[in-house]
């Protein structure tokens, strides 16, 4: 594993933190789509200024080589961000959403990776998605 993956998955995961955590003390009393709002602003910001970290070169260019997954991305994080919002409000816990959530995307991108992507399971790989489902069943018992 480079040392390249390792720091951008602990980014990833210490981000992830961070996001559950700031979603779960967004107020309930304040409008989602309001606050969801500010939180865009701020990426949007923050994004823009990356610009200087890897620039483009030609916008219009850059642009050109984009295709329909960037803009279905934005779809799918709004989604993310509005229900992860909400199953804050409607109870959902710190210690137990982002683990719920996770597994079942993480199970999800297991079929998929290997129905649409031709991705191969080995046995030690169906080990560890049987795993998951044992954890998700365990973390839900009794609760």
């Amino acid at each position: 594993m480079s040392i390249t993956l390792i720091i951008t998955v602990g980014l990833a995961a210490f981000s992830t933190v961070l996001y559950n955590l700031f979603q779960k003390l967004t107020p309930g009393e304040v409008n989602p789509a309001l606050a969801l709002s500010v939180t865009y602003l701020v990426s949007l910001v923050l994004t823009l200024l990356l610009l200087f970290v890897f620039p483009v070169g030609n916008l219009a260019d850059a642009f050109k080589k984009l295709n329909w997954a960037s803009f279905a991305l934005g779809l799918a994080i709004a989604g993310v961000e509005v229900s992860t919002l909400l199953a804050y409000r409607a109870g959902g816990g710190l210690s137990f959403l982002g683990i719920m959530v996770n597994v079942v995307a993480s199970l999800l991108l297991v079929f998929l990776g290997t129905l649409v992507f031709k991705e191969k399971l080995n046995f030690i790989n169906f080990l560890g998605v049987l795993v998951c489902i044992v954890g998700l069943a365990m973390i839900n018992f009794k609760r």
